[in-house]
Order: structure tokens, then sequence, then C-alpha cells
């Protein structure tokens, strides 16, 4: 079977980061090499991972069967779609286009072309939160906090809400398999219109459901609890794991293999997307599911 050849867009901090330490190791599909505007930034990038550096996007996207898109977000529309429109596969981190109106462009070109289009909703796949959403039956409450150790600014709340928020209302969404419906929620901002701290409150059919921002809280700190019938269940940073079962408390350790970038997700986010490539099957994180947290967030902000 021929290996997928996979391209890189934008090799900034969560290319480095988070995709290309997994891309480079893989021995499923073959890493070709990576774009950025930038030249300069690209060879120096592309030379430590061994592979090629493209000054064309064209070029790069006619030498691949997939590719992902790790640009600003204010150039995923234009990126993603050329792409598309060269009937290539696209992973591309959240949000997947500026506007709502913009997104559903991409998803309505992506059916058209058969192409796969997924978002990188990474913590739809951290085995913590996999193993609470397999377990948990009969959820009553579900509450989620991402705190910032000092993170207010530079960009206005609207693009905070955006870029971080937009993983802790997924989440939750996720979590709870049913649409969430706003009943009340409050968002401070600074006087120059940074967001400094977000809290709503939602329904999902029976399930209460809590998510929670403080951009300055001294804590780097992500919680996850759900509260279910005979269980709860408490998730921290996406390590640790406790579960209290008829008042008999349970910690469960992690695995010592398991690597960050696998606790966070991003190893089985980047796995799913090449098997829905190669299986040509719909990612979770494709169509509607693309894009319901960003109409919430948008709704959020029309209050």
């Amino acid at each position: 079977m021929t290996k997928l050849r996979i391209g890189v867009v934008g090799l900034g901090g969560i290319a480095q980061k988070a995709y290309l330490p997994i891309l480079s190791q893989a021995e499923r599909w073959q890493l070709v090499g990576g774009f950025s505007p930038t030249l300069a930034k690209a060879q120096g990038v592309c030379d430590s991972y061994r592979m090629t550096a493209f000054s064309r996007l064209d070029e790069l996207a006619a030498q691949c069967d997939a590719l992902f898109v790790h640009s600003s977000t204010n150039t995923h529309f234009d990126v993603v779609r050329e792409l598309l429109l060269r009937g290539k596969h696209v992973y591309v981190d959240k949000p997947l286009a500026e506007t709502l109106d913009q997104a559903e462009q991409l998803i309505t070109l992506a059916e058209q072309k058969n192409c796969r289009l997924m978002v990188g909703f990474n913590r739809r796949f951290a085995p913590r939160y996999v193993q609470i959403k397999q377990q948990a039956s009969d959820i009553a409450a579900i509450r989620m906090d991402k705190h910032r150790h000092q993170n207010i600014g530079p960009k206005d709340a609207r693009f905070t809400l955006l870029d971080d928020y937009l993983h802790v209302v997924d989440t939750a969404l996720w979590m709870s398999g049913k649409n969430l419906k706003l009943k009340s929620g409050t968002l401070h901002t600074n006087d120059v219109g940074q967001m400094i701290y977000a809290e709503h409150h939602f329904s999902a059919g029976q399930i209460q459901v809590t998510t929670s921002m403080h951009r300055a809280a001294g804590s780097q700190r992500e919680v996850m609890q759900v509260v279910s019938n005979g269980a709860i269940y408490d998730a921290q940073d996406l390590r640790s794991l406790h579960i209290e079962r008829d008042t008999v408390l349970s910690e469960l350790p992690i695995s010592g293999w398991q690597s960050t970038l696998e606790q966070r997700g991003f190893v089985g986010a980047v796995n799913h997307f090449i098997d829905s490539v190669e299986n040509q099957t719909a990612p979770i994180t494709s169509g509607e599911q693309a894009i319901a947290a960003q109409r919430i967030i948008e709704s959020l902000l029309s209050q």
C-alpha cells in the first residue's frame, strides 16, 4: 500500500510543539515538507525535521495527498479553500475559519470535492477524557475549567473566545453528546475589551453543563468533572483521573510510556485523521461537529 504523502502549512509554535514531533516519527505516512510565507523560517524548521521547505503553497500541495494547516486563523479560509479545490484532504487547527459563513463554505466545498476536512479539537482524543466518556452513564452534570497563569490580551475577547475558550465549549459539547442550550453566562473584560473571565451555564437535555476560564488565575489548571449515576469523575490537566464509586475513591495512574502529546490528544487526533483519509470515512470533527462549538461562541458574543 502506498504511503500517504503529508505536508504541513504554517510552521509556528503549535506545529513545532505538537504536530511535527508526531508527523516526523510515524511509519504509516511520508512527511514530504512544509510551507511558510517566510522561506528562511521554513528552511530552518524543515531542516531540523529532514523534510523539504517549499516556497509556494501550490508546489507543496502538488506533492501531497493530505495537509495539516497550522497557519494563523485569518488565513484558514484562503489556505483550506485552495487545498480543497486541489482535491487535498485537510486537517486544520480550530477554529475552522474566522467566521461561520466562511466555515460553512469550506464544509460544503469539502463535501463537493469528496475530501476529508477535520478540525483539530485534540481534547476529544485525550485518553482521560475518552475514558470518562466511555464509562460515565446517565450523566447529570459536566463542569470544565481551563485557566491561564497570566494571559490577558493582547487581542480582544472575541479572539480569545474563538482561540482558547472554544476548546472548553467543544469538549463539554462532545462529553454531553447533545446540543448545548445557553441558560446564563458572564463575560468579564478589561477597559480595552480583552477577556478576563468567562463562565457559562448550559443545558444538554437533562444534563447541566458549566464552562469557565480565567485568563490571569495564576495557574494553568484544567479540570473536567462529570457527575453521573453511581460515580463522579475528576480529571486534572489531562493527566490524573480520580473516580469515586460507592464512596470509594480510586486514582488511575498514568502509564509510564504515555507521552505528553498522547495525553493531550494530539497523537490520537493525528491518527484519527490518517485513518479517515485511508478508510474514506468522516472524521468525528467534520461537518457540523467542526463548527458546533463555534456556533455557540458566536451566540455568546451576540448576547
